[in-house]
């Protein structure tokens, strides 16, 4: 026991001799000695490890969750991950460590592994945690598309995080900042389709046609991080109040999608009671009372619902009832209403809308 409590107090002078000389080399250009390297991998691997073992895996093999995994991965991840449709940039690979190519790495980790770290991130790398902790649904749509990964090639990557139309171009992208916000348009496009209008499944919400002043306001909550979200906070935050308009106004303009989903006639009828005559026994008031007939409303910033993909449509009001959503002002006035409303409930609501 002495021998121990001896070398260990030696082992403890000597780390604290190199560290106070200076000689540990901490410039990234020198890499990691080897035992260093294992040391952190193996604390790594055995943390996460420890810290997920209690997380339980939901369903991932939606494909609209995939997609909207994918898109995210595009904005947020390729750049220092690299994708099949690209390597990482050099620039990156003068970290210390270098992001590795995932590809290569994914097949490593539980899905419970990914997602914990994918929200949480890791300390002495690069790897940020996830911009909002209380989006755990956003987190599983990117375990569910890295699960994917090691199987994509080049087209199967483009055709999930890109939309087949991405370059709207048109006479209201003709002003003297027509490229910017051209660009501008075309990155949202990519996630939510040719022009806005979805690109078929509920992985993104459909724009076109939506309120200006809507859009408009969701965009500033994002930014704010009022309205939560780790997608669509760092887009956000990085328009200007000019940008902000012109995305909104531009979505504003677009005809509406008229490639509506079909539901069950049965629960497309209990929304509909919903809506119009709302739930007095649950203190529940009519939709229409806000949202009219769904593609109008009393107030310009009150969201166009007809024509939205039910999912989404559902997941909002889920979020609303879990506290999780945010947003303006006006998104207080849904969080006790949807509250009310059973799972059931809030799924028949989003179908009646979904098919208007």
């Amino acid at each position: 026991m002495i021998k121990i409590v001896l070398w260990t107090a030696l082992a403890a002078v000597l780390i604290v001799t190199a560290v106070m000389s200076g000689v540990i080399p901490i410039n990234a250009s020198s890499g990691h000695w080897r035992a260093t390297a294992f040391l952190l991998d193996l604390t790594k691997r055995r943390s996460v490890d420890t810290h997920s073992f209690f997380i339980n895996t939901p369903p991932l093999d939606d494909q609209a969750l995939v997609m909207r995994g994918a898109g995210h991965y595009e904005s947020g991840c390729a750049s220092c991950h690299g994708s099949p449709a690209a390597p990482r940039p050099r620039l990156v690979m003068g970290m210390t460590p270098h992001p590795p190519f995932l590809t290569d790495r994914i097949r490593r980790w539980l899905p419970r592994e990914l997602f914990y770290i994918v929200k949480h991130g890791i300390k002495f790398t690069a790897m940020p945690a996830w911009p909002s902790h209380s989006r755990d649904d956003e987190i599983w749509a990117m375990v569910a598309f890295l699960r994917q990964l090691p199987r994509l090639d080049a087209p199967g990557y483009r055709a999930l995080a890109f939309s087949a139309e991405t370059n709207p171009v048109d006479s209201l992208l003709s002003d003297a900042r027509g490229e910017d916000r051209g660009a501008t348009i075309e990155r949202c496009n990519r996630c939510h389709g040719p022009h806005g209008q979805g690109r078929g499944v509920a992985a993104f919400p459909r724009l076109a046609g939506q309120k200006a002043d809507y859009l408009a306001r969701a965009l500033r909550a994002y930014a704010r991080q009022e309205r939560r979200s780790g997608m669509m906070i760092p887009i956000a935050a990085g328009l200007d109040d000019t940008a902000v308009r012109q995305v909104a106004d531009y979505y504003a303009s677009r005809p509406a999608a008229t490639s509506l989903e079909s539901h069950d006639p049965a629960a497309i009828a209990r929304g509909a009671a919903i809506v119009l005559g709302g739930i007095p026994a649950q203190d529940v008031p009519p939709c229409r009372a806000c949202h009219v007939d769904g593609s109008e409303s009393r107030n310009p910033a009150y969201p166009r619902l007809a024509g939205q993909f039910a999912e989404f449509l559902r997941l909002q009001l889920q979020l609303f009832a879990e506290g999780r959503r945010g947003g303006s002002p006006y998104g207080e006035v849904m969080r006790p209403i949807a509250a009310r409303l059973t799972d059931e409930q809030r799924r028949d609501v989003a179908a009646y809308f979904s098919s208007r």
